[in-house]
């Protein structure tokens, strides 16, 4: 069937893993409920009443207001925000995802304690611009607006990756992202269309209405689940 439908399309298809979701069951049910899974990151949140956190919310909206939405878990509008540096987190406590020289059983809190303090010091590399360059139905693709600023971002993962004493497999090619919905179920071959022809529409809307996504400088946050994320230190 894919080779009926256009490449973008066809590609759309093929990102829709036929296996369960990875995150299905241990971070949010097949209901859309969060489950808890604690742990902590860097992120930067979106600037509240701004334009483009406006387009956001209309994006997200034209998604759940697809009819099988019901498929997608969303998470609310006060989490969102761009991930610059994946913190630890309770089920991922393996050798580059945790520091060598912390005990793997140490408690989550201790945990968040323990970067609390590392980043006290810390320098950050600068402010930042990013860009929405895809839309999916997980969310949005960003990237630094210029070569500039996706050197910035970048900068900041490296400065990052000391107090946090690893470096994750993808570290030099991890994508920047803006989530709005994590996959319950696997969409039906005969409504990808629909939805290709949804994403290409908001990227369009959104690349016009928010050239650049305003956001609030990197944070080191906490989290319990994926609806809020508490933000401890600024680093800015």
């Amino acid at each position: 069937m894919l080779d009926l439908i256009k490449p973008s399309l066809a590609r759309f298809a093929v990102s829709q893993h036929p296996e369960p979701p990875q995150h299905l069951g241990r971070r949010y049910d097949t209901s859309g409920n969060f489950l808890i899974e604690p742990g902590n990151t860097v992120v930067s949140h979106l600037v509240k009443g701004s334009e483009s956190e406006k387009a956001v919310i209309a994006v997200r909206e034209r998604m759940l207001a697809m009819p099988d939405a019901s498929r997608l878990a969303f998470t609310p509008v006060s989490s969102l925000h761009m991930t610059l540096f994946q913190g630890i987190i309770e089920y991922r406590r393996r050798a580059s995802f945790w520091p060598d020289d912390v005990p793997l059983d140490t408690s989550i809190d201790d945990m968040t304690r323990l970067y609390v303090d590392r980043l006290q010091d810390f320098e950050g590399c600068g402010p930042f611009n990013v860009k929405v360059v895809d839309v999916t139905p997980a969310g949005l693709t960003v990237a630094g607006a210029s070569e500039y600023d996706e050197r910035i971002l970048r900068a900041w993962r490296d400065a990052l990756a000391v107090p946090f004493g690893y470096r994750h497999p993808d570290h030099d090619t991890y994508v920047f992202h803006i989530t709005l919905a994590y996959v319950i179920e696997r969409f039906p071959d005969d409504r990808l269309a629909a939805w290709q022809e949804l994403l290409d529409d908001c990227l369009a809307f959104i690349q016009r209405e928010a050239p650049v996504i305003a956001l609030n400088p990197p944070a080191f946050c906490s989290f319990a689940d994926m609806k809020h994320f508490e933000e401890l230190v600024v680093l800015d």
